[in-house]
Formats: C-alpha cells, sequence, structure tokens
C-alpha cells in the first residue's frame, strides 16, 4: 500500500488528493459545488451535494491515478469547520440544509448570550468567543425553526455533525458517528480543557446528549469505508485549519501558518497549555494525537479569497480570479483607496456581527486596478491585525510566517504580507497542506510513516518573501487601515 488518500471538503468545493510516501502530490481531483444564500446573512450548503461530490472526486481520483483501493493505505479527512449538518439516524437524509460556518443568521442570539453575561462561562470552557460562527446557535436555529425536528431529537433519532461527521457516517454506511478534538472544539459545546462535551452549554443551547459525536483522538482508527472497492481504513480527521497547521510542520510552540483560502486562518502552536488570550483571539484545540492534547492561539479572517471572487461575479471588473495580481500589479499603489472587505462581518481580532464593506478613499483618478490592488491589500492588513494580537497574547515574536492555500501564489499579496508584518513569509513546495495535514494525521496512525521526524522531513520551502517595506510607511498604512474600519464597523447594528 504505497498512498494516503486525502478527503479535503471546503467552503466551496470537495476535493480529494493522494499523496505518495514522500508527501508528494500523485493525484487531485475536484468538485464544486453550489453556495446557497436564501436571504441577506445567510450561507447554506446541500449536504447531499457535499457528500456526492466528496465521494465523485475520491473514485476519480483513484481512476486518474491508475490505482485501486487496495494500494491506499488509509484515509484522513478534513474538513471546513463549524458548518453544521442535522440528519434524521433512521434515513441517514439531513433535516435540512447545513448552516455554513459564515452564516450570521444568530448573531441576535450571541448578542443575548453577551447580554446576560454568559459569554464569560462560554470563553471560559470553549476557548470561543462568542459568535454566530460556531456550531451551538446554529444546532439551535435547526431544533427551533425546523418542523418536526424537537420530536425527533427527543426520540434520540436526530444526529448533529460538522462535515467530517458526515462525511464520516457516510462512508462508514452509519455505522460511525464520531468526530476529532479539533472540529468537537470549535462547536462552542465541548469543554477543551476536560476535553468532553459539556452538560452546562448543551442545556444552554438546548443540545440534546443523544445528538452528539464520540469525540476522538485526531490520528486513531475511526472505521473502515468499502465504497471505493476494497475495504480502507479511515485514521485521521481534523478541521481545515488544524489539518494545514499539522501540514505545516508547525509542532514546536511559537511556529505559526497563515492559510489563504475563502477565508484567512493563522493558528499558532502553543504546546500542552491552552493560552487564554486577552485580544479576542480564540485558544483552540490543535489535534490530540496518542492521547496527549496540543492547543493553539487562532485568528479568523472571514473574507479573504472571497474577495477576489467578489471583484469577479459582484463588480465584474476581472473575468478569474488569476487575472487580478496583473490588474493590482499595474499600479504602483493603491491611490489612497483602502477596501474593508466585511462582507460578512468582522472577525478576529474585531468580532464584528454587525460590520459591512467598507471602499474608502476614492477619487475621480481612481480606476478598478487601484480597487484590485486595495482587495489584494485588504487581506493582507487583515492578516497583519491577527499577528500583532496573537504575539501580544503569547509574549513571542515571530520569526517567520509559513504560508498556504490558494491565494498564497499570489506573489504581489506575499510580498504585501511580508511588508505589512516585517517579518519574511516562506511558502512551501507542497502547497495542498491542509489535505497533506489530513494525509499524516492518518498515516501516522496506521504506521504509514513512522514518527514526526519522517514527517517533518518532507516539508521544504518553494520561496521566501522579505520585507521591502520600511518601518514608517507601514505604521502609515496600518493606522490609515484602522481609521478605514472604524467606518465599517457597526454599520447594520440594531
Amino acid at each position: 500500500m504505497k498512498y494516503v488518500l486525502a478527503l479535503d471538503q471546503g467552503t466551496t468545493s470537495s476535493r480529494s488528493i493522494l499523496f505518495d510516501h514522500g508527501g508528494r502530490v500523485l493525484a487531485v481531483a475536484q468538485k464544486e459545488f453550489a453556495q446557497i444564500f436564501p436571504r441577506p446573512g445567510w450561507v447554506e450548503h446541500d449536504p447531499q451535494a457535499i457528500w456526492e461530490t466528496q465521494l465523485a472526486t475520491s473514485r476519480e481520483v483513484l481512476a486518474k491515478a491508475k490505482i485501486t483501493a487496495a494500494d491506499v493505505a488509509a484515509i484522513g479527512i478534513t474538513n471546513q469547520r463549524e458548518t453544521t449538518v442535522v440528519w434524521d439516524r433512521e434515513t441517514g437524509w439531513p433535516v435540512c440544509n447545513a448552516i455554513v460556518w459564515q452564516d450570521r443568521r444568530t448573531a441576535s442570539v450571541c448578542d443575548a448570550l453577551r447580554h446576560k453575561k454568559l459569554d464569560r462561562l462560554i470563553t471560559r470552557k470553549t476557548g470561543l468567543i462568542v459568535d454566530a460562527y460556531f456550531s451551538a446557535t446554529k444546532v439551535q436555529w435547526i431544533l427551533k425553526n425546523v418542523k418536526g425536528t424537537k420530536q425527533l431529537a427527543a426520540k434520540g433519532r436526530l444526529a448533529f455533525g460538522t462535515i467530517d461527521s458526515w462525511l464520516l457516517w457516510n462512508l462508514t454506511a452509519g455505522q460511525v458517528h464520531a468526530t476529532d478534538v479539533s472540529n468537537a472544539s470549535r462547536t462552542m459545546l465541548y469543554d477543551i480543557r476536560k476535553g468532553r462535551w459539556d452538560a452546562k452549554l448543551l442545556g444552554l443551547f438546548g443540545v440534546p446528549a443523544s445528538m452528539l459525536p464520540e469525540v476522538r483522538d485526531s490520528s486513531g482508527p475511526f472505521g473502515h469505508t468499502t465504497l471505493l472497492g476494497s475495504s480502507i481504513p479511515i485514521t485521521g480527521i481534523a478541521g481545515d485549519q488544524q489539518a494545514a497547521l499539522f501540514g505545516q510542520v508547525c509542532v514546536q510552540p511559537g511556529m505559526v501558518k497563515n492559510t489563504y483560502g475563502t477565508g484567512c486562518f493563522m493558528l499558532m502552536t502553543t504546546g500542552t497549555k491552552p493560552i487564554r488570550s486577552k485580544n479576542k483571539l480564540l485558544t483552540t484545540i490543535a489535534w490530540r494525537i496518542g492521547g496527549r492534547t496540543e492547543y493553539a492561539l487562532e485568528g479568523s479572517v472571514f473574507i479573504a479569497g472571497a474577495v477576489v471572487q467578489w471583484l469577479r461575479d459582484g463588480l465584474g471588473i476581472i473575468s478569474s480570479s488569476a487575472e487580478v495580481e496583473k490588474l493590482a500589479a499595474s499600479v504602483p499603489d493603491t491611490g489612497g483607496v483602502y477596501l474593508v472587505p466585511a462582507f460578512a462581518g468582522l472577525g478576529a481580532p474585531h468580532w464584528d456581527a454587525y460590520a459591512r464593506g467598507t471602499l474608502v478613499g476614492i477619487t475621480r483618478g481612481t480606476t478598478r486596478a487601484h480597487i484590485a490592488r486595495a482587495a489584494l491589500e485588504s487581506i493582507a492588513l487583515q492578516v497583519a491585525d491577527i499577528l500583532h494580537a496573537m504575539q501580544a497574547d503569547s509574549g513571542i515574536q515571530l520569526k517567520e510566517l509559513r504560508v498556504d492555500g490558494g491565494a498564497s501564489l499570489n506573489n504581489l499579496l506575499m510580498q504585501m504580507q511580508t511588508d505589512l508584518l516585517g517579518v519574511p513569509v516562506v511558502r512551501p513546495k507542497v502547497n495542498e497542506t491542509t489535505a497533506l495535514g489530513a494525509a499524516c494525521l492518518a498515516g501516522l496512525a496506521t504506521g504509514f510513516w513512522k514518527n514526526l521526524a519522517e514527517i517533518a522531513k518532507h516539508w521544504k520551502a518553494d520561496q521566501k518573501f522579505t520585507p521591502k517595506l520600511k518601518a514608517t510607511p507601514r505604521k502609515a498604512k496600518t493606522k490609515t487601515w484602522q481609521r478605514a474600519l472604524a467606518r465599517s464597523k457597526a454599520w447594520e447594528h440594531p
């Protein structure tokens, strides 16, 4: 058995990637699925479409590589986190569409929790900021608003899961309802220090314990699937950002990675003791291997690569995402334009569900190139905000930032990033670090890779970007960015 198969279920597409023993990509298959926007601020996915596209790509990738299931040592799953699925255990069908992590419909519920000062209890137990981003209020909304769900839940027929649990359930033909600690830690229902579902939080959100998946190590046995031919063990699961942290081999305290996808997600490994943030970052579980739990600090930017999609689909100023770098590079700067892409509110370190997108500094001389450049710069500026908060929380000064994700292939953006941070930005040769992390967790559990040291040997840098911007203009740009942020905040506040 020469390969490990990673199922990389993301916000806009399902992908399957085969890795060999050297951590190299053998083949990739990808299928997009529909984004559903029933109302402003609502974002949904069809869980069946997620499952069908994921299964189709896993079959396609084996065919592309001209191998069979017998050549696959293990399967690892990584997934968009917080997105919430509730299904009927008897029929296997979802009771409604999945509520996506970007969805803001429960923002007022979170306001009420803060008003009652329950946010302190929730943060102490879960390490999370009370926000509509996480799963708990999404499950609560489904049980309150989807007809018949309360009765089914009372009978023990309903199952709740993040996307990993939904895939695992289907891969094992309904035999296994489980998740790993990294995904459990994103639900706002899990005590990250005690390592268990919390009865008080379940009561607070009205979620019956019977709906919950069993929580397991991130690297270890989850079951088998026979849907690809012969039986393959599923031995690794991690939320996409924790998987990317592992795939970047950021296993020592103080190491940081940032993933540039639909959103941006920066994580710093902090070791076996959780660091409580004083700067509105999240304390989360990175992974648990062999019963040993490692923690991380995390900052989330809701809109990153999605701002480029908006330039394409919303404004029509580019016809493909790949065009943005050339267009943005056609001008030397933004011409004083700042774009705050708070289309779904602001994430860390602001946590403002009522912020909305703002474009400021426009003059008659502003062109689409200036707007494109401001869009790219907005990604780098949001990431810089998070890093400053992370350094303040941890007391650790960053030595380098390891980057991955689709937008990390944009050289102009990476140069902007290193200029705004004042530290080197390093892009690895294997950019598929999220999928690689899931593969490594699965391969560790089966002995495909012996240990972390063997995995670490495979990580190699592709390109290193170093700062060219001096400290004074960097500070000036950051100061003006803060003024633009102030104009976007609380725009939709009731």
